[in-house]
C-alpha cells in the first residue's frame, strides 16, 4: 500500500514507508474487521457485541450509555429495545430516583457476552501472536497509553 496523505492507504505500503497514522488507520481496520466477524457468528451486531461487553462490567445508566456510544438516549432506546426483544439485557429503575433508567445483562446476555468476549479476544490475539513477548508486552503499554491519555481529555467516550 503507498500513503496517499496522513491517514490515506492505497496498495502497496512498505513498512519502513508507514506513518503512524497509516498504521492506526489499518490496524483499525484490521480491528474491526475481526470485532465484525465475530458479532456475525454470535448472531449480534457489532453494536450489540459493545453493548453486551460494556454491561459485563455491571449495570449502567441510560445516559451514562448514550454518552459511551456517542448517540441521543432516543437511539440508545431502539438499541435496548431490540436487546430486551432477545433477552440479552433488561432495563429497570434506579432506586430512590424515579426517571433513572439502569441497564442489566441478562443471564442469557452474560453468557453471549462473555462468549463472544472469549472469542473475539482470542482473533485479536492472532494480531500479535507473531511478536516476542517483550513487543506485546510493549505494544500492551504504549496502547494503555494511548488510551488513559484520550480519556482524560474530550477525544474519548466513558468506556
Amino acid at each position: 500500500m503507498v500513503a496517499a496523505g496522513p491517514g490515506c492507504v492505497t496498495d502497496g505500503v512498505h513498512d519502513a514507508e508507514m506513518d503512524v497514522a497509516t498504521g492506526l488507520v489499518q490496524l483499525t481496520g484490521l480491528v474491526q474487521g475481526i470485532y465484525t466477524r465475530v458479532s456475525e457468528r454470535h448472531d449480534l451486531t457489532p453494536v450489540q457485541a459493545r453493548l453486551l461487553c460494556v454491561l459485563l462490567g455491571g449495570p449502567r445508566g441510560m445516559a451514562e450509555l448514550a454518552r459511551c456510544f456517542g448517540v441521543e438516549k432516543a437511539a440508545l432506546t431502539g438499541l435496548m429495545n431490540r436487546a430486551e426483544r432477545r433477552g440479552l439485557a433488561q432495563r429497570s429503575s434506579v432506586p430512590g430516583d424515579r426517571r433513572a433508567v439502569q441497564v442489566t445483562l441478562t443471564d442469557a446476555g452474560r453468557q453471549a457476552a462473555i462468549a463472544f468476549h472469549a472469542e473475539v479476544s482470542a482473533e485479536l490475539g492472532h494480531l500479535t501472536s507473531q511478536l516476542t513477548p517483550h513487543d506485546r508486552e510493549l505494544f500492551r503499554g504504549m496502547t494503555a497509553e494511548i488510551i488513559a491519555r484520550c480519556r482524560t481529555s474530550s477525544l474519548s467516550d466513558t468506556c
